[in-house]
């Protein structure tokens, strides 16, 4: 008799019941229903008193919508007597928010997290947080898990000739050196100036990219429009071809309009956000053995970490 059970929102059920046939059990009923007026119910199925259980709820778009329906999930579950509450989280929403970056206004990574214990949830898995200090906002566990186990084994079978790895602006170049040492390769930086939320303009790029295959290295892809204008600059400066690999694909406003026309000539991402629109120059990598292995080891008290050492 297993002492976990998974539930899922409605926010990525794919990737929930993917999860699930990676460890080759069900998940577990739960009824989510919207009032009229649109608040959250949730009643939980069956019994949880004494499990582990594990909520598989990214808070993407809608943001808030589905960051209330993990709250609303959270305390229906820990009134129901269950043991601990672990919420995986591919997609952690609010994570560019995680400083006072101008004055009078909100760390609302910070609030999120805060929200979440409130409710009940004793443990936190997700993906690629945008800043890795955002671990520090929860007094609680957070495994803040590598994308980089998706892409390095697809860039390796890509066999490309002359590849190079390169960092979308100055705040990238740690994750971007991480790729590059990991597979033996250079690393330029793409030097940007962003002047408000959204609006990027390419300044310069650090590095000979002539004649080389460029792998521009982020946590996730917003309104590409970073990406579309450093792979233009890139290819201006003679790369002979540029893909990204981006873990979480926000995609908002023009996103794909921008990559289906733009200078881009492959964008690799994961399916912690479900897209909502095809693209042929979209790869889709799947999240749902990492994210298993990791609640299967979370259960088992084994080590998170060695499944990356290896990578």
């Amino acid at each position: 008799m297993s002492h976990y059970m998974l539930f899922s929102g409605t926010a990525n059920p794919q990737l929930a019941q993917n999860i699930a046939e990676y460890l080759e059990m069900p998940l577990s009923g739960a009824t989510i229903k919207r009032f009229s007026d649109g608040e959250i119910n949730v009643q939980i199925g069956e019994s949880v008193r004494g499990k582990d259980v594990f909520i598989i709820q990214p808070t993407c778009a809608p943001a808030n919508a589905n960051l209330m329906e993990l709250l609303i999930m959270t305390d229906a579950l820990k009134r129901s007597s269950a043991r601990s509450i672990t919420a995986v989280v591919p997609y952690y929403g609010y994570a560019r928010q995680d400083r006072k970056a101008a004055p009078r206004v909100p760390i609302s990574a910070k609030l999120v997290a805060d929200m979440m214990e409130t409710a009940g949830i004793t443990r936190v898995v997700t993906v690629d947080l945008h800043a890795s200090q955002i671990q520090g906002f929860f007094d609680i566990p957070v495994d803040n898990l590598y994308g980089a186990i998706l892409f390095l084994d697809y860039i390796r079978a890509k066999n490309l000739p002359n590849p190079v790895i390169a960092s979308p602006d100055i705040g990238g170049v740690a994750r971007a050196r991480y790729f590059a040492g990991r597979l033996g390769l250079d690393m330029v930086i793409v030097d940007k100036r962003r002047e408000r939320a959204n609006v990027a303009e390419v300044m310069n790029v650090i590095g000979d990219v002539e004649g080389r295959d460029v792998i521009l290295i982020d946590d996730m892809i917003d309104t590409a429009g970073t990406m579309v204008k450093g792979a233009a600059a890139l290819k201006e400066l003679g790369a002979t071809s540029v893909m990204a690999c981006c873990t979480h694909p926000v995609l908002s406003g023009p996103a794909i309009e921008r990559i289906r026309d733009g200078a881009l000539d492959e964008l690799v991402v994961s399916d912690s956000i479900p897209l909502h629109a095809e693209c042929k120059k979209i790869k889709v990598l799947s999240t749902a053995p990492m994210l298993g292995e990791v609640i299967r080891r979370v259960q088992n008290n084994e080590s998170v970490n060695s499944l990356f050492e290896t990578v």
